[in-house]
């Protein structure tokens, strides 16, 4: 699997020790992890609305499968993440939300809270997530007795955010594009996915924010 880690400007600090823990856990897991930043201050200037922007382009063009990401509440990015399509973004505050959040809903990205309640053994919470986020089943339903109606509620409720979103090029060519543009600035975006996207239409969509 293809994981990417994104954090916004307000979160760059911790991004070192974040980034560790992600490749430490996925990394050893045999996943490829790619820390898309902001890897410091004065990197390439993210704010969690670029991070949905990011995650969308990303997991659309199948150039990752899974988007780790969060700001200061984690709220932000979770919801600029869910308004876009093919994005199905948990709040993880507790290894026990990433390992509910992958057997009930099975998403393909996380936001974490990055500031609020982030204090003593901080480095120890996020790495025990990341370890109930990416190892084990997904999909199964939680509790046993509850497994097939979760299993279904997941598959409708993601049949309906399909119903109700724009195409993805379509909802990206709605957004203002300066925003877009911004999102794929950084040369490590852009390294990540122009390796990996499998959508030609979504790449060449990129590269005329570039030229």
């Amino acid at each position: 699997m293809k994981i990417a880690l994104m954090m916004e400007n307000s979160q760059a600090a911790k991004n070192a020790m974040v980034a560790g823990e992600l490749k430490s856990v996925a990394g050893g897991l045999g996943h490829d992890v790619f820390n898309l930043g902001m890897v410091d201050e004065n990197d390439h200037h993210l704010t969690y609305i670029h991070l949905g922007i990011m995650a969308s382009i990303l997991l659309n063009s199948k150039a990752v499968d899974f988007v780790v990401t969060g700001c200061g509440t984690g709220q932000g990015a979770m919801m600029s993440c869910n308004m876009h399509p093919g994005v199905v973004c948990g709040y993880c505050l507790e290894p026990s939300d990433a390992f509910l959040f992958n057997q009930i809903n099975n998403g393909n990205a996380l936001a974490l809270a990055f500031a609020k309640g982030f204090g003593w053994a901080g480095e120890l919470n996020v790495r025990y997530i990341f370890e109930k986020a990416f190892t084990g089943p997904r999909g199964e339903g939680y509790p046993v007795e509850r497994a097939e109606p979760q299993k279904r509620n997941a598959s409708i409720l993601n049949g309906v955010k399909a119903a109700v979103s724009k195409d993805v090029l379509e909802g990206l060519r709605s957004i203002d594009q300066e925003l877009v543009k911004t999102a794929v600035g950084s040369t490590r975006f852009q390294e990540c996915f122009f390796a990996h996207c499998q959508v030609p239409e979504i790449a060449e969509y990129v590269k005329s924010l570039l030229d």
